[in-house]
């Protein structure tokens, strides 16, 4: 299975003491405000960029994305790692399940590696993408590489047709049932550098329409370093509903290993872990529905 050491040292997580510090020649990155990515990471700096604000007026209906479904063929995946890398929570899938058909490569797989999610400190942010300038309070991402073409997800970033990822924002109302088996566990993985095993984790539960016509797509990146392009994105039209109690169990996480000294003007609260949406340029968003 492919680690995540595409991105940078800290968002992997070799196994590392609680105690231990970060090397100081590690590339750290966070969201502070006047943190510039593209100094350090220069395909930060890249023309096609993500997430992207998405006007739902000019997106374009294009009737030939249902010519061939979207088609998830996701299993119950046993035995998942659920971890705090300091940055966001990820749930590392283990069992092989797989997206094809839509905007995707005709008869090319892209198999699901894991789920990420962006949250807000308060619920009137924490989406990356927005929908006619509206933040949703969560957005969590479905990433996917291409297994017909590469071997590991680290071939695969920043290639074209590398890298597929479904975008779900997520609205506050009743309870996640899917989700609650992670959020039930966030107390047990509070610091960075935590990990925790679930039994059993289906990530069917995330998919908000079981016809899977409304959605947009357009060609972006990774929204976290190294922002490499080659991203397909589908956002769906339709919320996730979570319950207020879910997030508040985000909202606890902390950025920082246990006991670790906080500079000054940080409080060590894992939030507000978006980036700004980015110019759209020439690009089309395409919509499968109208």
């Amino acid at each position: 299975m492919a680690d995540l050491s595409f991105i940078d040292d800290t968002v992997v997580f070799p196994e590392k003491e609680e105690d231990e510090e970060e090397e100081e020649d590690g590339v750290e990155w966070g969201y502070e405000e006047g943190v510039e990515w593209g100094l350090v990471f220069p395909d930060a700096n890249g023309e096609y960029q993500s997430p992207i604000n998405l006007n739902s007026r000019e997106a374009r209906y294009d009737p030939s994305l249902l010519d061939v479904r979207l088609t998830p063929n996701y299993v119950v995946c046993r035995d998942c790692e659920v971890t705090n890398d300091g940055h966001t929570i990820q749930v590392i899938l283990k069992s092989k399940s797989v997206l094809s058909g839509g905007p995707l490569p005709q008869g090319h797989e892209f198999e699901l590696y894991e789920v990420r999610f962006h949250w807000g400190r308060e619920n009137q942010r924490g989406s990356e993408h927005t929908v006619n300038f509206k933040a949703f309070p969560m957005e969590l991402h479905l990433i996917h590489w291409n297994s017909t073409l590469f071997g590991s997800i680290d071939e695969a970033v920043g290639k074209p047709h590398g890298i597929a990822i479904i975008a779900l924002f997520v609205q506050i109302g009743k309870e996640h049932i899917g989700l609650k088996a992670v959020t039930e566990i966030l107390q047990d993985i509070q610091y960075k550098g935590k990990t925790k095993i679930i039994p059993c984790f289906n990530p069917n539960t995330l998919l908000p329409d079981p016809l899977l016509r409304d959605y947009w797509v357009y060609e972006g990146s990774l929204t976290i370093p190294p922002c490499s392009e080659g991203v397909t994105w589908v956002l769906f039209r339709y919320p996730l509903t979570i319950s207020q109690l879910q997030i508040e169990e985000f909202r606890r996480l902390r950025t920082h290993v246990k006991g670790a000294e906080l500079v000054e003007g940080c409080d060590g609260i894992l939030g507000d872990n978006f980036r700004p949406t980015q110019p759209l340029s020439d690009r089309v968003i395409r919509a499968a529905f109208q």
